[in-house]
C-alpha cells in the first residue's frame, strides 16, 4: 500500500483550502505548488483527508469515478494519465427534476458508462478480464457533472487528484444492461445540449475499453488501501470531450445499447 509523502499538517492545510472553496462557493488558485513535482501520492493523501472529513460529517461512500480516461479530455486539461475520486450518496442527483446549480462552481459535463458491482473487485482479479467482467452486475448510461474548485480549471494532475478528481454530481439512466448484452468498447456516444450535438465518441476513447479502465481502478484503489466493493457504482470515464454546463440548459446523451440519459440544470438561484 502506498503511503503519504506529505506531513499531516500540510495535508490538512491543502484540504482546508479546497473545503473553503466549497463553503464560500469561490474557486481557489491552483494548489500544485504546495506539492513536490508529480507528487501523486501526496495529492491522493489530500483526497483521502477530504473523504475522511466528509464521512465524519455523515457522508456515505457509494462508489468511485475514473477521470482523465479519454484522449480529448486529457488534451483539454494537459495531463497524460487517469485518476480516480470517491462518489458519495448525495452526489447522485438522478431522482431530481433539475440538477441544482447552487451546488456547482464551474461545471462541465461528460457522458460515460457506469458499472455497478455485484462482488468485491481486488487487484489480483483485475489482472484477469473474465474476473473483471464477472464482478459487474450491470451497466447504465451516465452523465457526470464534473467541477473544479480551482480557478478557471487551471489544473495539473496533482490539483485534480487532491480535489477528488474534480468530482461533483452524476445522473444515471434507468435502463440496466448486463455485460452479456453488449460490448463496452463498441458503445457509441453522442451528447446534446438543448438539442444541439456538442460531443461524440465511443467506448474505445475510454482507455481503449471501459473495462480496462475498471481494471485500472481496481488495481489502483487497492494499491491505496481501499479496494472496490460489491454494490458500488463506478463511473468509468468519458467517451468523448467534456463541455461546459450552463444554468437552465437541457442535456441528453445517447449511448446506443445503453439508451438515453438526461439532465436539466436549474437556473441560477
Amino acid at each position: 500500500m502506498r503511503t503519504a509523502t506529505l506531513n499531516a499538517e500540510c495535508i490538512g492545510q491543502i484540504a482546508d483550502r479546497l473545503t473553503s472553496a466549497v463553503e464560500l462557493r469561490k474557486p481557489i488558485p491552483p494548489i500544485r505548488h504546495l506539492f513536490s513535482p508529480n507528487d501523486i501520492d501526496g495529492a491522493y493523501a489530500v483526497q483521502s483527508e477530504l473523504t475522511r472529513r466528509r464521512i465524519a460529517a455523515g457522508g456515505r461512500v457509494i462508489g468511485r469515478k475514473i477521470g482523465l480516461t479519454s484522449a480529448p479530455v486529457q488534451r483539454q486539461l494537459g495531463v497524460d494519465q487517469p485518476d480516480f475520486g470517491v462518489l458519495f450518496a448525495d452526489m447522485d442527483v438522478t431522482g431530481l427534476a433539475e440538477v441544482p446549480w447552487n451546488r456547482l462552481l464551474q461545471p462541465k459535463i461528460e457522458a460515460e458508462i457506469a458499472f455497478v458491482l455485484k462482488s468485491d473487485l481486488y487487484a489480483a482479479q483485475a489482472r484477469d478480464s473474465e474476473s473483471v467482467m464477472a464482478a459487474v452486475d450491470y451497466a447504465v448510461a451516465a452523465l457526470e457533472i464534473v467541477d473544479s474548485r480551482v480557478q478557471d480549471w487551471n489544473i495539473a494532475l496533482t490539483d485534480t487528484v487532491a480535489d477528488n478528481a474534480s468530482s461533483a454530481l452524476f445522473v444515471l439512466s434507468e435502463h440496466r444492461l448486463p455485460l452479456s448484452d453488449f460490448i463496452p468498447r463498441e458503445v457509441p456516444m453522442t451528447m446534446y445540449v438543448d438539442g444541439q450535438e456538442v460531443s461524440s465518441g465511443n467506448g474505445e476513447l475510454c482507455l481503449g475499453d471501459p473495462l480496462d479502465a475498471l481494471a485500472w481502478l481496481a488495481r489502483t484503489a487497492a494499491d491505496y488501501g481501499d479496494p472496490l466493493r460489491a454494490g458500488q457504482v463506478v463511473l468509468s470515464g468519458a467517451l468523448g470531450a467534456m463541455v461546459p454546463a450552463q444554468p437552465g440548459t437541457r442535456v441528453h446523451a445517447d449511448l446506443g445499447p445503453l439508451g438515453l440519459v438526461r439532465a436539466s440544470f436549474s437556473e441560477v438561484s
